[in-house]
């Protein structure tokens, strides 16, 4: 089931979209795309034609043009995609930041910096809660 995993991974700085993609992989899970913003983001979900199909999205919450809420917003907005799985990554571990990304439907929430093991431990949980799709 690792290996059905699509991951898409959203981040404005490049360097952590390649630290999280490279993680990922030696987690051992499947295939990871970029997305260098929100809007990036859902272009690569609407053209979603890759095997395995983008089934996870791990997004960093400030990026320009549009921020990681407003991508969730739009996911749980989508009927496409409201049900995909979403990991909000981001520096700020501000309880206020917590409750928005909580109540606007995000499946997790991870603090920069982490380990691999908090990483693989978040999207266990995730992918045993959601039963994501293979």
């Amino acid at each position: 089931m690792l290996a059905d995993l699509h991951f898409l991974v959203v981040d404005d700085f490049s360097g952590m979209r390649a630290v999280i993609g490279n993680l990922l992989k030696d987690l051992g899970y499947g295939k990871v795309t970029e997305a260098a913003d929100g809007r990036e983001a859902l272009a690569r979900l609407n053209h979603n034609d890759a095997v395995p199909p983008i089934n996870f999205i791990i997004t960093d919450l400030n990026m320009p043009q549009m921020d990681g809420l407003e991508l969730l917003k739009t996911v749980r907005a989508t009927r496409e995609f409201r049900k995909m799985p979403v990991l909000i990554v981001t520096a700020e571990g501000k309880r206020d930041n917590i409750l928005s990304v909580a109540q606007a439907g995000a499946d997790g929430y991870i603090v920069k910096p982490f380990t691999s093991a908090t990483l693989k431990e978040k999207i266990e949980k995730i992918v045993q809660k959601r039963s994501v799709p293979a």
